[in-house]
């Protein structure tokens, strides 16, 4: 079977550049025998440096072949296997190494059948993209988990040239990809939809609508211009010097330390260990919030501090006890821990008595809000927290978070 390839005619749209066609041949080709029992090697010359050859495992080689196209190389796919019809070939003698190299390749084009890839394509961080997908993979966790309808995602960030987003939207039509982008300037935009209907790739324009919607909405022209460009001026707002601070603070604070300093705390995580009390306090520190947090250990003391300071700022954290157990197994491990060490952090009977100490305590400040962190992600329980931090402050009938720009 021939290796496709795509044609695309010079674009007649006004407002978009004109979109070069690289035509694409694989620098090499695998090919089996007849008999099925060697592998045969056909190099073709290149102008270019030949593509590091991919060995270990297939999921090992999709990473790589996806740093290879973020990084703008050309990297082709291995053709479907055929007997060899060119005499000017290299013979490989079966070794275990080939046969090695056979059987990953084989079960790199299964699996990659199996998986559906998306592509997201950004010119600056992805974040936008990359999250506005995952989201919408949540919708379809039923299926994800047991990989009933497995997908594979890709992100291509800092794509701010149409030769770049031409080899990516190749490479997606190659693989039958979706493809997802976020592109500031109108140009990009219309050629990433252009070229993406001309090689029949389904593609979303994430970003551009609402832009569109804001500027009938405020009546001012977009600028065009993707934040990390370079003729973009970078404001060190207040905002900026706030946010380097809570970070400060925060990391200050953590797992108990310097409890007199609670008083300046915006929000004060408490739970038992391993509930997700630090990664989330960073989380919200870099949002401008000044976090600290408290452990909550059997057997110790709470700090004064924290039943001296307003309750509104206090948030209990919780969690269910079977997955608490298998964190803090996995926590042990991780720091050499065994089987013969003496120690009853990970023991179910330990667990649960330090989470009724722990839900006690909590039924003590009634005021406190529980929140139980069980399958939620840090943002899941991040915006739990501030619609309730938001709706205390600012007294508002529907809970809400409210910035001013």
């Amino acid at each position: 079977m021939a290796t496709s390839s795509f044609s695309l005619p010079t674009p007649t749209h006004a407002s978009a550049p004109a979109i070069s066609n690289p035509i694409s041949k694989p620098k090499k080709h695998l090919v089996m025998s007849s008999n099925d029992q060697n592998m045969q090697v056909i190099t073709e010359p290149d102008p270019e440096p030949p593509a590091r050859k991919l060995t270990g495992s297939s999921q090992l080689n999709r990473w790589s072949r996806a740093r290879a196209i973020r990084s703008g190389r050309r990297l082709d796919r291995p053709v479907p296997w055929k007997p060899a019809t060119d005499t000017n070939t290299i013979s490989l003698v079966e070794t275990e190494e080939g046969r090695i190299l056979q059987e990953e390749l084989g079960r790199e084009v299964e699996d990659d059948k199996e998986a559906k890839p998306i592509y997201m394509v950004s010119d600056g961080t992805g974040w936008t993209a990359e999250h506005s997908v995952n989201a919408a993979l949540g919708q379809f966790d039923h299926c994800l988990v047991d990989r009933g309808c497995p997908v594979n995602t890709h992100l291509f960030s800092g794509i701010d040239d149409v030769e770049k987003l031409v080899v990516i939207i190749k490479q997606a039509a190659r693989e039958g990809a979706m493809l997802f982008y976020t592109l500031a300037d109108p140009s990009m935009a219309a050629s990433a939809k252009q070229a993406c209907k001309l090689w029949g790739v389904p593609s979303t324009d994430i970003l551009g609508p609402i832009i569109e919607s804001i500027s009938h909405h405020i009546g001012v022209s977009p600028s065009g211009i993707p934040r990390g460009a370079q003729g973009r001026k970078l404001h060190l707002t207040e905002e900026y010097f706030r946010r380097i601070e809570a970070i400060e603070f925060t990391i200050r604070q953590d797992d108990g330390a310097l409890p007199r300093n609670l008083h300046k705390a915006d929000l004060v995580l408490v739970g038992v260990s391993r509930t997700g009390k630090t990664p989330l306090s960073i989380y919200l520190a870099q949002m401008g919030y000044n976090v600290a947090n408290i452990p909550i250990v059997l057997g110790v003391e709470m700090p004064r501090p924290l039943f001296e300071i307003a309750s509104d700022k206090v948030f209990a954290l919780t969690i269910n006890p079977v997955i608490l157990q298998a964190i803090r197994k996995a926590r042990a491990k991780s720091l050499g821990f065994n089987d013969n060490t003496s120690s009853n952090y990970a023991e179910m009977a330990h667990v649960r008595e330090e989470l009724e100490f722990a839900g006690k305590l909590f039924a003590q400040n009634p005021v406190w809000p529980v929140i139980e962190v069980t399958g939620k992600a840090i943002e899941e329980t991040a915006a739990i927290i501030l619609r309730l931090y938001h709706d205390r402050k600012q007294q508002c009938s529907m809970p809400r978070i409210s910035k001013r720009y």
